[in-house]
């Protein structure tokens, strides 16, 4: 590898062969491949979307491969970016094999293939970092033999950047552990300046390389248009879909957002699909092709179609609702314009946003206290806990209790191993400044979101300086540049075809069908809950996540104690109407309530009259409220002692033979309805039917 020259020469062929004969390495690409490759150093690749950061590494893992060097190891996040990947390396000649969630009948098959040296590259999801058998058995193994580790995505390292994951956070481990020499790559298109130096430090190694580049994206024409509600933001979008060039993406901040979304295009005629975490694999696979072939005009997505899915010619980035950062944005849009001279990029904000960004923010590193009492309990029990036997003790949902242990298992203070968690007993000191500085920056992220979508300067520029590029400069071509602005007008048949769907009442409520772990000693139950004491599936209003329902059920539920306003009470009728139940409720009972008894009461009432069904009567809380509780076992625990059937109601229920509307304003977790199902049930009547106003989700 003396010369130089020569060596350059090599990887340009190996670049042509990778992604054409027209392809030429940027000078910053190769002064990142030089360092890998010759010098054998650490380095950070901070460059805008489509610029070739994977170029950087199927270059350098042929050079090395070609030199005896071990296979490359990328840590990478999500699977659309695999697949891309890997079919990338092999127009290139490179073998590339990928060990995820979804293909663990083919591990012992890839890892024989790396002993046997026929891998150049082995894709690893991150959360196969936290597995103990794949973090103690494999991964030891592969850093040992490994010729070049690289992290794509890099930010996800920091608890700084918008999308920190904690599994990533193992890495810091992995590459302090590697041998001398062996070369590392950081790459990510949306760092600022803070997240870049957090993870240049996570690098582990001495003096890394950072090589970080403009990120101007010249085809990108970005726009916002401000229209007052939920509905003639879709109805907006309907009408103007065909007037987008090509195909693109549609982005929604909750799930529910896409389906309704998707449902509403597709009555108009477009064609698209609804995208997100809850869509089935197969399913996923199948729209992410269609959007590939153009046989669809978009994909309806959540963030879960984000840094994987490469399509160079996407058209358009629309976004219906902001996302909370305007780094978070400035990467989603990144997906179009790679391939085209011009990209439609345009933000429907919307009132309901802020909503949405303070439920994620109830995501955060939990307090002190209750990381301390997690701590305590793993210390005591002497024994692996899985995450759900520790549910009853530590009043955090699953979620973010599986953040916590990954995060304190990277810190050292617990560890992951077969059957759960256990506590290490090593001191473990709670950074308290961090972690109000990391709160501290997601709201003033959240408030730079809402100056973008305020401002009157360039957009393209007051993105890229909230990404600290010190090349930014007005674009030229944003709606504040042109002076050409959008048109926010709807017609009136669209605003209302919108509002329709949007309103369209009734979403089902799924008995709970298991008892938590973790509660059998103190409340007795435990396993399947008996079916004769079961509600059948249920139905609300709406989702708190509606746009359409969403926004007014949450206003509602903000507000003083009222009766059930007139409309929502008529939906709710239509519900009712449409419920395909085996047999016509006889009676209704409401769950008394402490916090809204008039809305509820009234509610229950307002049923029973229109219905013609007989009122029963409601069930008596007792005590004092129950604090909120984030966990099955913790909230069960809260509710189980709260309710009785007082005699009038247990009197009335053997006299009423039929199905029961068991009211309640809303389904948080389910446990209320579980608990006021069995009691009633116990106490003569025979089948449940929950209706309430909203659910969650």
């Amino acid at each position: 590898m003396s010369n130089p020259d020569a060596l350059r020469d090599e990887a340009e062929r190996c670049l042509r062969a990778l992604a054409g004969d027209h392809a030429r390495l940027r000078d910053d690409q190769w002064t990142a491949i030089g360092a890998l490759v010759v010098e054998r150093r650490r380095a950070l690749v901070v460059q805008r979307t489509g610029w070739g950061k994977s170029a950087v590494y199927f270059v350098a893992t042929r050079l090395l491969r070609d030199r005896g060097a071990g296979p490359t190891v990328i840590v990478s996040p999500l699977l659309a970016l695999m697949r891309n990947q890997i079919e990338a390396a092999d127009r290139a000649g490179i073998h590339a094999r990928t060990v995820n969630s979804a293909n663990t009948a083919d591990w012992d098959q890839v890892f024989a293939e790396v002993e046997a040296g026929a891998v150049d590259v082995l894709l690893v999801s991150p959360e196969r970092l936290n597995n103990p058998e794949f973090r103690d058995l494999v991964l030891p193994k592969l850093a040992a033999g490994a010729g070049l580790v690289v992290v794509d995505e890099a930010h996800c390292i920091s608890d700084w950047g918008h999308d920190f994951r904690p599994d990533y956070r193992r890495l810091r481990t992995l590459l302090a552990e590697l041998p001398p020499g062996t070369p590392v790559l950081a790459t990510t298109a949306t760092a600022n300046a803070r997240v870049t130096q957090d993870v240049a430090e996570q690098l582990a190694g001495d003096d890394p390389l950072v090589l970080r580049g403009p990120l101007e994206r010249d085809s990108l024409h970005l726009a916002v248009v401000r229209l007052p509600t939920a509905e003639q933001r879709v109805a907006w979008l309907g009408e103007r879909l065909n007037e987008l060039p090509g195909s693109g993406i549609i982005y929604t901040l909750t799930v529910a957002a896409a389906h309704e979304i998707a449902g509403y295009l597709r009555d108009r005629g477009h064609e698209v699909a609804a995208y997100s975490g809850q869509t089935e694999q197969a399913e996923r696979l199948q729209a992410e092709q269609d959007l590939q072939d153009n046989k669809l005009k978009a994909l309806v997505a959540t963030s879960a179609l984000g840094m994987g899915f490469d399509k160079p010619d996407l058209g358009f980035i629309v976004h219906v609702g902001a996302p909370q950062s305007p780094v978070a944005y400035y990467q989603q849009i990144g997906r179009a314009g790679r391939g085209v001279d011009r990209a439609e990029v345009i933000l429907l904000p919307g009132r309901e946003d802020r909503d949405i960004w303070a439920y994620f923010a109830g995501l955060a590193f939990p307090p002190e206290p209750v990381v301390r009492q997690t701590l305590d309990v793993l210390e005591a029990a002497g024994r692996p806990l899985s995450t759900g036997a520790l549910e009853p003790h530590v009043d955090l949902n699953r979620t973010r209790l599986d953040m916590m242990l990954k995060v304190l298992d990277v810190d050292g203070a617990v560890h992951r191993v077969k059957g759960g968690w256990t506590a290490t007993g090593r001191p473990w000191t709670y950074d308290r400044e961090r972690y109000e500085r990391v709160t501290a920056e997601r709201r003033r992220e959240q408030q730079a979101m809402l100056d973008y979508i305020a401002t009157s300067t360039c957009r393209e520029e007051y993105l890229r300086r909230q990404l600290d590029d010190p090349a930014a400069a007005p674009c030229g071509r944003c709606d504040n540049c042109t002076g050409r602005h959008r048109p926010a007008d709807v017609t009136e048949k669209s605003a209302l075809q919108a509002r329709d769907r949007l309103h369209r009442p009734g979403v089902d409520i799924a008995p709970r069908r298991m008892w938590p772990a973790g509660v059998k000693d103190d409340l007795g139950v435990s396993g399947r809950i008996d079916p004769a004491l079961q509600a059948e599936t249920g139905r609300a209003l709406g989702r708190l996540t509606d746009i359409g329902w969403g926004n007014r059920l949450r206003d509602l539920f903000a507000a003083d104690d009222t009766d059930v306003p007139p409309d929502m009470l008529d939906a709710v009728v239509k519900v009712l109407a449409a419920w395909d139940w085996s047999a016509r409720p006889t009676g209704v009972v409401t769950i008394g309530s402490r916090s809204r008894p008039r809305l509820v009461t009234t509610f229950g009432r307002r049923i029973a009259d229109i219905g013609r069904l007989r009122y029963l009567g409601e069930l008596t809380p007792l005590g004092d409220p129950a604090p909120r509780r984030h966990n099955s076992a913790q909230r069960l625990r809260s509710v189980w002692n709260t309710l009785t059937v007082p005699d009038p109601l247990a009197s009335a229920l053997p006299a009423t033979p039929g199905p029961l509307l068991l009211v309640d304003d809303r389904v948080e977790t389910g446990w209320t309805m579980t608990v006021a199902t069995r009691l009633l049930k116990q106490s003569g009547a025979q089948t449940i039917l929950p209706l309430t106003l909203s659910t969650p989700t």
